[in-house]
């Protein structure tokens, strides 16, 4: 089996961090620097039925189905991850931890399997630590400690 195991050091607090990564209307912001995928119907409930959807691609409608598997606020989210054109369901996972004066956050997408799934590792892990980079670093920064854009951000909040 491959995986995509990716660890990031933030220098801001745990619920912040949470707050950006789950939060239906920062999401495309700071996953503009990959695909820029929105989620659709995405909350926090065990059992939540949801889409991410992007940007079509050649050989791919832009459209990822998942389901909310486990969440443990403000630690973990799990969640499948189905091609909606069919294929194997994968699983991704966000962990977030107090570190030193920050926080610590561990995404893992796994259950790749044969030289389709090392290829797909290979492609979804350049683009996953892009965002993780750049894309949530930047939001992270111009979030106010309640969780709202700075009235300065030059980001916009997608609906």
């Amino acid at each position: 089996m491959s995986a995509i195991h990716i660890v990031r050091d933030y220098p801001h607090s745990p619920a912040k961090v949470w707050h950006a990564v789950t939060d239906p209307g920062l999401i495309p912001l700071w996953t503009a620097t990959g695909a820029g995928a929105r989620p659709e119907g995405f909350t926090t409930t065990v059992g939540a039925r949801f889409q991410f959807i992007a940007k079509p691609k050649p050989g791919w409608s832009g459209i990822v189905d998942c389901v909310v598997l486990e969440v443990d606020k403000p630690r973990l989210l799990r969640y499948s991850w189905t091609d909606h054109g069919g294929g194997e369901t994968t699983e991704v996972a966000y962990r977030i931890e107090p570190h030193g004066t920050g926080t610590r956050f561990t995404y893992d997408h796994t259950g790749f399997t044969g030289a389709g799934g090392l290829l797909m590792t290979q492609i979804l892990g350049h683009v996953r630590r892009k965002m993780l980079r750049v894309g949530l670093p930047a939001v992270l920064n111009d979030l106010d400690e309640a969780g709202k854009l700075r009235s300065e951000s030059t980001l916009s909040p997608k609906t």
